[in-house]
């Protein structure tokens, strides 16, 4: 089981968006006039990327500048630690469906995600979720920028630690963004989207999920479907 964070289980407002905003003043020395859009699931490198590019650093420049934003960007999210706590929501159902698959012996519960681990691990340990989840396999975008590449860092490291295989037959993602299928769809893994974040049931749905949720509140139906994909996939 691969979770999304942002949007499938947790929702932090503007906590990343500021982090962006005073990584870029300090890295560039300017204000960023234009931030990155909200609920779309790229990934940070490719947002911070784009952040650069926005707000006119481009070309060698931002290649220069990047991997600088890339330390600082964790570092100022982590000083907005009590923020995340106080402005931060975990979205319906999000923390009961995480015990219930947790709670099945052969579900093995971790996160696929387009943030940096380093804030990953924020999110996840302030609202309790890292007792749920083994981030110790997932994939984050400290791992690949290209979010479908993440699903085979997570299927090897899951592999290594269980001494088996992990494919699209046995891989489920759980997201609420139109990168969240892709992902799936490119990166060999079923998709189960939640209506919970900015893009729509229809489009979720018309962009190739498997399975479409409005939220994560029936975690008995969650359950039920995850059967569905993987016994189904296990039959082709």
């Amino acid at each position: 089981m691969l979770w999304d964070i942002d949007r499938t289980l947790v929702y932090v407002g503007e906590v990343d968006r500021t982090a962006y905003r005073e990584a870029f003043a300090e890295v560039v020395g300017r204000p960023a006039e234009r931030l990155p859009a909200k609920g779309t699931g790229v990934t940070m490198p490719l947002a911070i990327r784009g952040l650069l590019e926005d707000n006119g650093v481009t070309g060698p420049e931002a290649d220069d500048l990047l991997p600088r934003m890339l330390e600082v960007v964790p570092r100022r999210f982590a000083a907005h630690t009590e923020d995340v706590r106080q402005f931060g929501t975990v979205l319906p159902g999000a923390m009961q469906a995480l015990k219930a698959v947790g709670a099945e012996p052969d579900l093995v519960s971790t996160v696929l995600t387009g943030n940096l681990r380093a804030n990953a691990l924020i999110k996840l340990g302030v609202f309790g979720m890292n007792r749920y989840v083994d981030a110790t396999i997932g994939g984050f975008s400290s791992d690949d920028a290209h979010r479908p590449a993440l699903v085979a860092v997570a299927q090897r490291r899951a592999g290594e630690r269980f001494g088996c295989t992990f494919d699209v037959g046995s891989t489920v993602i759980v997201g609420d963004s139109l990168e969240d299928v892709r992902t799936g769809m490119e990166g060999g893994a079923r998709v189960i989207a939640v209506a919970s974040g900015t893009t729509p049931a229809e489009r979720l749905a018309e962009a190739g999920a498997d399975v479409v949720l409005p939220d994560l509140t029936d975690a008995a139906r969650l359950l039920q479907e995850i059967r569905g994909l993987t016994d189904r996939a296990g039959t082709q």
